[in-house]
């Protein structure tokens, strides 16, 4: 009684969680533009794409999607094997145990009429599939506690999943292996299954089971006459035999039983089987009703999205759509830190201890954002000097192994960001009035040549390393400008970026240290690292602007600071 009402309010709260999950993809939104559509306009233009996509050539693109990204995960296989097997071992194995343990009921015992889970295969496979989760779990907690960017983005939400996943597996081994050495067990199992009155018969079939089926009696102890064993081993196969297979096919809860069968007689006075099946079957429950509310919910919504991303048109889609997109990428991250790992601006966060500098805690804030949620003035400056951080290097969204279109994300909450009065900084504005800035920029623009002999001066007064000091050998070729991806995305890059990177570094040279620290292209630098690489006389140019972009976020972010 007890079991089922706690079954049925756990499936309650996880199909009121799902519901309220998938409700929100169709409430929330990201960008200024998403206030124009109504609950019920993105839900038709979802429903609309939905049975447009079924009946086209697409179907045929989600179900490549479904095998390849869903199921084989081929998307974690080409970023890392490690992780790819982390994830297989945990997916496949806590799908296989839901599906053949948790739900016999429905599935294994309907579709196998011999069914008992004491007996192969089925027990073996229980143990196999549990060794699965068991070793991906362990991979996980590896990776978190050896990767230091893994270390830096791991959140409560990482360590309650991996917490639920331990207790589920390691209570249903301990229960397991309480049960081979149970005395209470074997009688339980005798008094069902065997129909035994004679004393000689029930010493004998008692005797069979501590030899060789681990289970400690407090009657009987080896070693025994090999005619007590034959008996028992008759009475066995004529009892018992057809819904129990020898336990050591249960590896990993014979290996349990055997490590604690000093203690076994003890445990089993106490009732361990009976709690430690409260406490495994309990965490199921916990673990079901908490899942849309965890991170285990990207079991859903990951596959959803990465077949919306297969199908859609990013450039044709319809605004009602993207927006829905936007909201279903929210949840469809796994915090895997993958983005972190390779932001091109998360060394600032050992300067800068914001972990909205980093792509998958961004993530985490924008969500919050994103819902209207109360947040503090700290925090929306905390999540601002995030946003606007970013480089637009679009690192983050080419290695997202789902597919999330990152940079979307941070372009369209910038816009809300600056809605809600938190625009992108602007050193040179604070400090320099605008007239003054166009004159000096004129100025610097008007020069044709440029060698600085004595800019090291002005690694003093900056603060750059020494690796960052080779500006004063630029003699303004140019050739860093020309080869820069953000000039060429402009037609009109002066205007758009105040000065261009060879600009920047005659600038240095003459001192103009306020002006460089406000120039535009210092935010927008890609960290590409080519103009570095094409310039003739080593001038690391990446390096430098990338060293004046953490001297002025510092600067801004003291200035913010309340007094």
């Amino acid at each position: 009684m007890v079991f089922s009402l706690t079954l049925y309010i756990s499936l309650i709260i996880f199909g009121l969680g799902l519901f309220y999950r998938v409700w929100t993809w169709f409430r929330i939104g990201i960008g200024p533009e998403t206030a124009n559509f109504s609950v019920s306009d993105r839900t038709a233009a979802a429903f609309k794409a939905v049975v447009t996509t079924v009946f086209s050539r697409k179907l045929f693109v989600l179900l490549k999607v479904l095998v390849a990204d869903v199921i084989l995960q081929v998307r974690f296989l080409r970023e890392d094997f490690l992780r790819w097997l982390m994830h297989a071992l945990i997916f496949f194995g806590f799908m296989l145990l839901l599906l053949m343990h948790a739900l016999d009921n429905f599935i294994s015992e309907p579709l196998f009429a011999d069914y008992y889970a004491t007996i192969n295969p089925f027990m073996f496979l229980r143990n196999f599939f549990g060794a699965m989760v068991v070793l991906g779990v362990a991979i996980a907690i590896y990776r978190r506690v050896t990767i230091k960017g893994l270390r830096l983005t791991t959140k409560g939400v990482d360590i309650y999943a991996i917490f639920i996943l331990a207790v589920i597996m390691i209570s249903g081994v301990f229960l397991e292996g309480a049960k081979i050495s149970s005395y209470t067990e074997y009688q339980i199992m005798v008094e069902d299954y065997a129909e035994l009155e004679e004393e000689e018969e029930i010493k004998a079939l008692e005797s069979y089971w501590v030899q060789n089926y681990g289970t400690v009696s407090p009657n009987v102890k080896g070693p025994f006459d090999a005619e007590v064993l034959e008996m028992g081993q008759e009475l066995h196969e004529a009892s018992c035999l057809d819904c129990h297979s020898p336990p050591q096919w249960a590896f990993m809860g014979y290996a349990f039983a055997k490590v604690t069968n000093p203690i076994a007689l003890a445990l089993d006075s106490v009732g361990t089987s009976t709690i430690l099946w409260y406490i495994h079957f309990l965490a199921c429950f916990v673990g079901l009703a908490y899942l849309p509310f965890s991170k285990f919910f990207h079991i859903f919504s990951t596959p959803v999205h990465l077949m919306v991303n297969a199908v859609g048109d990013h450039d044709r889609a319809e605004p009602v759509n993207v927006a829905t997109r936007r909201a279903i990428e929210l949840d469809a991250c796994t915090h895997c830190g993958s983005c972190s790992i390779h932001c091109s601006v998360a060394p600032v966060f050992s300067k800068i201890p914001n972990a909205n500098i980093l792509p998958s805690e961004k993530l985490i804030a924008l969500k919050a954002f994103s819902t209207n949620k109360q947040l503090s003035s700290e925090k929306l400056h905390a999540i601002q000097e995030g946003s606007f951080v970013c480089t637009s290097c679009y690192r983050c969204t080419t290695v997202c192994p789902v597919g999330i279109d990152l940079q979307d994300l941070w372009l369209a909450s910038r816009k809300d960001l600056t809605a809600k009065g938190f625009p992108e900084p602007q050193a040179w504005a604070r400090e320099t009035g605008a007239s003054e800035v166009a004159t000096i920029i004129k100025d610097i623009k008007d020069h044709k040549t440029c060698h600085f002999p004595g800019g090291h001066s002005m690694v003093k007064q900056l603060n750059l390393s020494d690796q960052a000091s080779t500006f004063s050998g630029c003699f303004k070729c140019a050739t860093c400008t020309v080869e820069c991806p953000v000039v060429a995305n402009y037609q009109n890059p002066s205007e758009a970026l105040d000065l261009m990177p060879h600009q920047i570094m005659h600038a240095l040279g003459l001192g103009l240290k306020e002006m460089v620290l406000g120039s535009r292209m210092v935010w927008d630098c890609l960290g590409c690292y080519l103009c570095q690489e094409k310039c003739p006389m080593d001038v690391k140019v990446t390096d430098v602007l990338y060293e004046l972009k953490n001297i002025a976020y510092e600067r801004l972010r003291t200035a913010a600071l309340p007094a």
